[in-house]
């Protein structure tokens, strides 16, 4: 409830009301709940005084001080604050709508979740200001100051944010679909979680940007910058990446379905578990700037090629997998992985690089695409088939697909082999299957009645 004396002197006039002020610095006013709706407060000093829930709707505080001013969930729709000194103030909750702040001083401002929908705060300084859960859509932020600003959840539905600086700022989870931020400056920002749908970033900088969770789905992004930038589990379905710089860019789980990466550079760019189902991929730049240019057409070996270009060994260490893997199947029980463990430990002391895989897990189109790659890596393959389960399974996809890889299968003594392994014996590169007693004694043969006939087979399929 507002103090009638404060209220009275106020509305004696602004000259009034200044002077007292000035002649009483320590003095702090109690204005809250008052209704000043359409009242001329222009160039007027109400820095630090109790403004709570006041109906400042339309009135003219162009020019005013209220740095430090507690405009708690004060209605300000329509007000003209342009110029306004507004630093370090407390608009919690305050409604704004349609208010004009243009060039108004609102850094360090307490703006949490506050209505500044449609609002002008063009050339505005927001620097360090709290908007987080702030409306800020259809406003004009066009050449605003937001360094050092968190707008975390804040919603910039079709803002304009030509020409702003966002230097520094949170803007994980906000709404800033369909906003326009051309030229904007938005080196270093936070935008985790934040929903860029639709939007325009061409030719913008985001250097070191966290998009982490994003969504970017339709985005333009055509010649954005986006070195460093971590871009975990964005969506970019849709979106126009091309001639983007991604030097550097953390690609984790990032959707490109349907993106379009035409003339991207992606040198350094670390890409793992990509969805680029339908992008365009033409052009991939993966060397470096000021470099001679080196283009491929796919994401996901762009690495691989630039290594092997510049790295003279990398051909060494291709040969040597070829030479040196050895797969190894069997099942994860306690009591079978144990033998496994034994195999792959007498495997490296012979200078082979073991490859143990998990069968115990549903077959899926995932896992059969994997176990088909490392067989096609695979110099043999030793199967144990001791109580078979999803190794059946395993050795249909791998033995009438790749001659060249011998199989040996090893059963312990005790068992019979499963009823269609009999199937395997009519291919000349599945050997027979050795008996072992226990796991002692299958070290004790292992160079002599495994991996012997497995190379020899391997000489005579494929002649090295």
């Amino acid at each position: 409830m507002a103090n009638l004396d404060d209220l009275a002197r106020l509305k004696g006039g602004v000259p009034e009301w200044n002077s007292w002020r000035l002649a009483n610095p320590d003095a702090v006013p109690d204005l809250s709940g008052a209704d000043l709706s359409g009242t001329d407060l222009s160039g007027t000093d109400l820095s630090g005084p109790n403004l709570k829930r006041c109906d400042l709707s339309g009135a003219d505080l162009s020019r005013a001080n209220l740095s430090s001013a507690n405009l708690e969930f004060a209605d300000l729709i329509g007000a003209n604050l342009s110029g306004a000194n507004l630093h370090a103030a407390w608009l919690l909750g305050a409604d704004l709508n349609i208010a004009n702040l243009s060039e108004a001083h609102l850094s360090a401002a307490n703006l949490l979740d506050a209505d500044l929908s449609g609002a002008n705060l063009s050339n505005a300084d927001l620097s360090g200001a709290c908007l987080s859960g702030a409306n800020l859509s259809r406003a004009n932020l066009c050449g605003a100051n937001f360094s050092g600003a968190d707008l975390s959840g804040a919603n910039l539905d079709e803002a304009c944010l030509i020409e702003t600086v966002f230097t520094g700022i949170n803007l994980s989870g906000a709404n800033l679909r369909r906003a326009n931020l051309t030229a904007t400056q938005l080196t270093g920002v936070n935008f985790s979680g934040a929903d860029l749908s639709g939007t325009d970033l061409s030719a913008l900088d985001l250097t070191g940007a966290n998009l982490r969770g994003a969504k970017l789905t339709g985005a333009k992004l055509r010649g954005n910058r986006l070195r460093g930038a971590n871009l975990r589990e964005t969506d970019f379905e849709g979106a126009d990446l091309s001639r983007a710089d991604l030097s550097d860019a953390i690609l984790v789980r990032t959707q490109l379905k349907n993106a379009d990466l035409t003339g991207c550079r992606v040198y350094g760019t670390s890409a793992w578990d990509v969805q680029l189902d339908g992008a365009i991929q033409s052009n991939l730049i993966i060397t470096p700037e000021e470099t001679p240019t080196i283009t491929v057409d796919n994401l996901e070996v762009a690495q691989f090629i630039y290594l092997l270009l510049n790295n003279k060994k990398i051909r060494d260490v291709i040969e040597t997998v070829g030479k040196k893997v050895v797969l190894i199947l069997g099942r994860f029980t306690t009591e079978r992985m144990a033998i496994l463990d034994a195999i792959r430990d007498e495997l490296r002391k012979r200078d082979y690089l073991p490859v143990l895989f998990d069968f115990e897990k549903p077959t899926n189109r995932d896992i059969t695409e994997t176990v088909s790659t490392l067989a096609h890596m695979a110099r043999f393959v030793i199967a144990d088939i001791t109580d078979a389960k999803s190794i059946p399974q395993e050795l249909m996809l791998i033995v009438p697909a790749l001659p060249s890889v011998p199989v040996q299968p090893l059963l312990l003594a005790s068992q019979q082999e499963y009823g269609m392994f009999e199937h395997f014996r009519r291919f000349p590169w599945v050997l027979e299957p050795y008996l072992y007693d226990d796991q002692d004694g299958l070290l004790a043969v292992l160079t002599e009645k495994v991996i012997r006939p497995a190379e020899a087979k391997v000489k005579e399929q494929t002649g090295r």
